[in-house]
């Protein structure tokens, strides 16, 4: 099936010509009067125009957050549960329309989008919705007069920073804990994948209160910094490049105002030799998870993009993966048979084919792929490049820095306590995969791998309340879980004596 693009005859998605700030409940046209073109990255063409910010737009914005902060804080758990439970309705009244907008507008094929990033966000709404509803103080005593209360109290106005890409996911899975916590927020979606979060805001603005997020788009070295360097917010959350987080970081720091960071992108994939034992489904889901590593999975901060095969069967195994991944199907990122749409951008394009080139110059062989495609017809200037393994060694480039695309870097190692020095010799790697048919080594090889989750004979299995931190190399803070509300709170002690009784001076 291929799904009509935005605006066009046929579409879920009906388009504007330009889009303002989302701020205060409201849509405020940018101060200084400046818009930016919105560009496919499928044709290169431009879909509209959206607000390229300024300082006086962040004021407006964090105006709003700090009026609506002190209502919003106070509200019951009960209500704002309510409010979390028809941000997720909405989401998913409107999931073809909010996929259709972020695969066309940051190459992400409608599969995946559709499939994947519409129903986690609303599942992100749902699930902090229940968890903010069975939230409850805790009570202790000290002795039988006094009682020490617990109470967990938002921190006030946080900025949120979004990546390129699967934006309306990120969007959902950081504004969800933040504001089932009490916060008010300031998004500052990537300047390249603003309009679908802008859309997103279309769909949650009207069950949200007014204020208690906002959204300002605009230059990341503009009102991005601006925004992170701002005295007026309590937290600073980021997700996506480490070159970005480092200078999201030094913005933050003068002020002392903590930063979440989540960034990195080389996470491994380990395949022992016991995996190809039998013909069956368990090895047909283990060359998948291979394939998929070399599709548009590589957008994923967690996708395994490094993978470690064995070596009695690497040849073997690789060449499986191979045969599938030339089958993959690049083109039209609204039809549902493609499985790697186009780059996010020329930059990004032009990263991705210098990271090949660097691998190529360091000795890497390039099994498949290493070039860009012409897609033809309506696309033929789009950004679209093939699916590529590069065989190597773990101490090259392609092997330890952030891609961010459809490129797969292959090693081999001969035993196990090997396989998890390779697989910790990296501080880009957040996931990572282990799969073997005995389930001891399962067992002690995920322990010893230093990654946050580690998926075991699976791999992108995803829920809402499971857990995910970073490791040190790979920024600071958790994702997901019950746990992500106390990194949006703050507790306060309340300790309170009942007692009227005179029990002398106290001690010490």
């Amino acid at each position: 099936m291929r799904y009509a693009p935005p605006g066009f005859p046929g579409s879920s998605v009906p388009v504007l010509p330009r889009y303002d700030n989302f701020i205060g409940g409201k849509w405020l046209a940018p101060t200084e009067g400046r818009y930016r073109p919105v560009i496919s990255p499928a044709t290169a063409r431009t879909i509209c125009e959206t607000a390229d910010s300024s300082a006086a737009d962040l004021e407006l914005a964090l105006d709003a957050a700090h009026v609506a902060r002190d209502a919003w804080g106070e509200c019951t758990h009960l209500r704002r549960a309510e409010i979390l439970t028809a941000a997720a309705d909405a989401i998913e009244d409107n999931a073809e329309m909010l996929a259709v907008c972020e695969s066309w507008e940051t190459g992400r094929p409608i599969r995946e989008a559709l499939g994947v990033d519409i129903p986690l966000a609303a599942d992100h709404f749902r699930y902090f919705a229940e968890v903010v509803r069975g939230d409850e103080a805790i009570v202790s005593g000290i002795d039988d007069d006094v009682l020490a209360y617990q109470f967990r109290e938002p921190l006030g106005v946080v900025a949120q920073f979004l990546p390129v890409h699967f934006p309306v996911l990120v969007a959902a899975w950081n504004l969800a804990p933040a504001l089932a916590a009490g916060n008010c927020s300031v998004v500052k979606p990537a300047s390249d994948a603003s309009w679908s979060v802008l859309k997103l805001a279309e769909v949650i603005g009207e069950v949200i209160p007014p204020g208690v997020f906002n959204i300002v788009t605009g230059r990341g070295e503009g009102v991005g910094r601006d925004l992170a360097s701002s005295r007026r917010i309590a937290k600073v959350v980021f997700s996506g490049e480490t070159a970005t987080g480092r200078r999201i970081l030094s913005c933050a720091a003068p002020n002392l105002v903590p930063v979440w960071l989540d960034v990195g992108a080389r996470s491994p994939n380990v395949f022992f030799a016991d995996v190809p034992a039998d013909e069956d489904g368990f090895l047909d889901r283990a060359v998948d998870a291979m394939v998929r590593s070399a599709s548009d999975e590589g957008l994923v901060c967690t996708c395994p993009s490094r993978a470690l095969v064995q070596e009695p069967v690497n040849d073997e195994f690789v060449g499986r993966a191979l045969e599938r991944i030339a089958e993959l199907v690049v083109d039209d990122p609204l039809d549902t048979a493609t499985r790697v749409g186009p780059r996010g951008g020329p930059e990004q394009l032009a990263r991705l084919e210098s990271c090949v080139d660097t691998g190529r110059s360091e000795g890497a062989t390039v099994l498949i792929g290493g070039h860009r495609v012409t897609v033809g017809d309506e696309f033929t200037d789009g950004y679209f490049y093939a699916p590529t393994v590069l065989q190597g060694h773990n101490r090259m480039r392609v092997f330890r820095e952030d891609l961010f695309g459809p490129v797969l870097a292959v090693t081999s190692f001969t035993d196990e306590e090997q396989a998890i020095a390779i697989a910790n010799d990296s501080r880009n790697g957040p996931g990572a995969g282990v799969w073997t048919r005995d389930g001891d080594r399962a067992y002690r090889v995920g322990r010893a791998v230093k990654a946050s989750r580690v998926w075991t004979n699976c791999y992108h299995r995803y829920s809402a309340g499971a857990t995910y931190a970073c490791t040190p190399a790979t920024g600071v803070g958790r994702e997901t879980h019950r746990l992500v509300l106390d990194q949006y709170s703050q507790m306060k002690s309340l300790v309170v004596s009942h007692g009227r009784r005179y029990s002398g001076p106290l001690a010490g």
